[in-house]
């Protein structure tokens, strides 16, 4: 079930977003939770105790912490939370993108752009959850889509995620476990028993290992290079990848 939260200090403002919302619900038969914060501080608490938000309505001008700086420490441990920021004026429009907001929504709200809004942030937040795998990390709960995944590796119970950008995540788990979940995404290849490759990110074979896009090499057991080296062959052809 999708999960949005309101921020913002004005207790009218919030009752009318949670009304808007309702009204949403049963015009599109959706099931959306809601919670509501009348203050940044209330809702980064909830955040930190491992509450998890798809959408948040944030107000941008409150007392104490502003939206931008409440967003910016959000971002920290979510970087997949759709953020709308709520305000009478533009003037913050530009800061709104450095939090890659999704939105920022000019007070009043009319019923028919919010409709409109959630329409779209809607329409992207069920593309992502079909297509993402959702991590509870020591970071926070974070989102990530498989192709940003290079490879993952295993040290007793814990897992570690290396993404694209250079980043690694960890979180607890079997690799027994998270091979189950890739394979439905194709192209991912469990080549050790401590470690999982995505076959889009791997530059070069030989017999002993396989050399990452981020260079990082990752052994191969012996007897086990010609199934390896089949397997990457096959889906090289089939996606049209060539290998020097």
């Amino acid at each position: 079930m999708i999960k949005v939260a309101f921020c913002d200090d004005d207790t009218n403002m919030l009752d009318e977003l949670s009304m808007l919302l309702e009204r949403y619900c049963a015009d599109r038969s959706e099931e959306i939770e809601h919670t509501t914060f009348h203050s940044p501080v209330e809702l980064l608490c909830k955040i930190e105790l491992g509450a998890r938000f798809d959408i948040l309505f944030l107000d941008i001008l409150m007392p104490g912490v502003n939206g931008i700086d409440t967003a910016a420490e959000i971002r920290a441990c979510d970087s997949n939370m759709k953020i709308i920021f709520l305000t009478s004026s533009p003037e913050f429009a530009v800061q709104s993108y450095t939090v890659n907001a999704y939105f920022y929504q000019l007070k009043p709200i009319q019923e028919e752009s919010f409709f409109r809004l959630m329409d779209s942030v809607l329409d992207v937040c069920e593309k992502e959850q079909a297509d993402s795998l959702i991590l509870q990390c020591k970071s926070g709960v974070t989102r990530i889509q498989p192709r940003h995944l290079e490879y993952c590796e295993v040290n007793h119970r814990t897992l570690m995620f290396h993404l694209t950008s250079g980043k690694v995540l960890e979180s607890i788990g079997s690799l027994d476990d998270l091979g189950r979940q890739l394979e439905v995404y194709g192209g991912f290849l469990r080549v050790h028993r401590s470690y999982i490759v995505n076959l889009e990110h791997v530059q070069n074979l030989s017999y002993k290992s396989i050399t990452m896009s981020c260079l990082a090499e990752i052994p191969i057991p012996r007897g086990k290079y010609k199934e390896i080296k089949d397997t990457f062959l096959e889906y090289a052809f089939v996606n049209q990848r060539g290998m020097l």
